[in-house]
């Protein structure tokens, strides 16, 4: 089954941001629309990281919560550390 994606349209700030980035980056005698789609582009790329910075922001929230929690239980999870003591033999020669 396909998942159904929540469009949410893109901000005026995305917007004006992406327009900035692709008329500076114009090269002469490229077309209005050219430059139009190169900012649209632009955008799509902006709203991609941001949903990456977000994922990213939630995935460390999760894992700062699960350490949070570890440390503040009263059962404080001890691990048993078995020392191996291991003899060598000097050879003589």
């Amino acid at each position: 089954m396909a998942r159904h994606v929540k469009r949410h349209p893109p901000s005026e700030a995305t917007q004006d941001e992406a327009l900035r980035i692709a008329r500076g980056t114009q090269r002469p005698g490229q077309t209005k629309e050219q430059t139009k789609l190169i900012a649209q582009g632009i955008q799509k790329g902006i709203e991609q990281y941001k949903k990456q910075q977000n994922a990213k922001a939630r995935e460390l929230d999760k894992n700062l919560k699960k350490v949070k929690q570890q440390f503040a239980s009263p059962e404080t999870h001890e691990i048993e550390v078995q020392e191996k003591v291991v003899y060598r033999r000097m050879a003589l020669n």
